[in-house]
């Protein structure tokens, strides 16, 4: 096809993080760009509150702290392991955090997406709203080359579509990128906001003026594998699980019951009681890391974000908008790059997978590979968080006139109070320490 038979250079599906990003590096590049979003504005399909780490915007959006829409800038981050009526902290804070460069933030993502879109519209892309893509357009040869939409009349022709499209990429199964999908694969993701006064929030955080907390959990999910949240807003708290699918589809609770559990917990209902529920919301993210990823790159389209699965769930590090933003960027490079070649095909795409790899989106991913398994088995979360917590309670406890017993004893007989095997123990500490390390 001829260049005259487009409607634009690079058409981008979804203006999430990752669409954003795509197209805010290719217009700056001088390429005539059509970001496409479904709902009436950029971010009005998310009801998200929670972390961003926005460093990889420093390369698109210097100082991008004094316009960026953040809700707190996160100074303590801690990791909270709960037994049924206990728990076992560890605890960051750093004021450094606090001030730019910063280091993570929390966010509404209507309010994050749509600043977002309008640096792109800045720098030069179309956004066009309330646009649904049902399908993709290809040549003779097989190759894509635009998008098909539910507006009369709406198909739209490039040489390079960049699907951001989301978890369950509807683009990048048509277009044979995916493998058959596995419900482990995913997990539900429930988070209730709760109202606070602003004073409220700062006093039961332990916080003051911009300054707030992430909190990430191990254990209280009524037996589901997965994990808990409790971020700080401006006025709000957003308080949540993630749960594995499989296992929340094979018991009776509700996520709402399972998010009522942990609000309930000794170490959590301090923190949350009388807040007023304002919102609830619900979103599938993918957690198996590269074992799901899709294949990124085929002949007139790129996948990005969480449409080529690339979110972080390992551990301490429970990441995502940040691999949206940096892939979308890398994406929207890669295109700019393939067209002043004139050669959109994969080989001439392949550019792409070459930024993924030598930076810290699929580095991190590859080094990290085992931990999501690891951290969403049985062992770790049903049989861990007692054993911790017993082993931290008989440490400190002080139980005269019986004299205090050993660590290594401690750790023997709980670790076999709770079932769980020498090797598998050592098996756990060495896939994490590989991990880790």
């Amino acid at each position: 096809m001829a260049m005259s038979d487009f409607d634009a250079d690079v058409i981008v599906v979804g203006a999430g993080p990752a669409g954003s990003c795509a197209a805010i590096a290719a217009a700056r590049a001088g390429r005539s760009v059509i970001l496409l979003e479904r709902g009436p504005f950029a971010g009005s399909k998310n009801m998200y509150g929670g972390v961003v780490y926005p460093r990889i915007l420093d390369e698109l959006i210097p100082e991008w702290w004094t316009t960026a829409p953040v809700q707190r800038w996160v100074v303590r981050r801690s990791t909270m392991i709960l037994s049924e009526t206990s728990s076992v902290t560890i605890d960051y804070r750093s004021d450094d955090w606090g001030r730019p460069p910063h280091n993570g933030a929390t966010a509404y993502r209507p309010d994050f997406d749509h600043w977002l879109a309008g640096e792109a519209v800045a720098a030069g892309a179309r956004l066009v709203g309330s646009t649904t893509v049902t399908g993709l357009l290809r040549d003779e040869r097989g190759r894509v080359v635009g998008v098909r939409t539910d507006r009369p009349d709406g198909d739209l022709r490039a040489p390079v579509v960049i699907a951001c499209d989301g978890v369950n990429s509807f683009l990048a199964k048509e277009a044979g990128l995916y493998h058959a999908t596995d419900p482990s694969n995913f997990t539900l993701g429930v988070k209730e906001t709760l109202a606070f006064d602003r004073a409220t929030i700062e006093e039961r955080f332990n916080v003051r003026d911009d300054d707030g907390v992430d909190i990430e959990i191990l254990g209280g999910t009524a037996g589901v594998n997965g994990g808990g949240f409790i971020y700080t807003n401006r006025d709000t708290v957003s308080i949540g699980c993630v749960l594995k699918l499989p296992k929340l589809a094979a018991q009776s609770k509700r996520p709402e019951e399972i998010i009522a559990g942990l609000k309930a917990h000794p170490s959590i209902a301090p923190l949350v009681e009388g807040g007023r529920v304002i919102e609830y919301s619900a979103h599938v993210i993918p957690e198996a890391g590269l074992s799901m990823m899709p294949t990124m790159v085929t002949d007139g389209m790129l996948v990005a974000g969480d449409a080529a699965a690339l979110c972080l769930a390992a551990g301490i590090w429970l990441e995502g908008v940040n691999f949206a933003m940096a892939s979308g960027m890398y994406a929207g490079r890669a295109a700019v790059s393939a067209l002043e070649k004139n050669d959109p095909s994969a080989r001439g795409l392949s550019g792409y997978t070459d930024l993924l790899e030598s930076t810290f989106v699929l580095k991190d991913h590859r080094r990290l590979r085992r931990i999501p398994e690891l951290v969403l088995s049985d062992r770790v979360q049903h049989r861990y968080p007692g054993f911790v917590t017993s082993v931290v309670d008989r440490l400190f406890r002080v139980d005269n006139p019986r004299p205090k017993p050993g660590l290594r004893r401690i750790v023997r007989e709980e670790r076999k109070r709770a079932g769980i095997r020498l090797r598998d123990l050592l098996r756990d500490g060495w896939t994490g320490m590989r991990g880790f390390g």
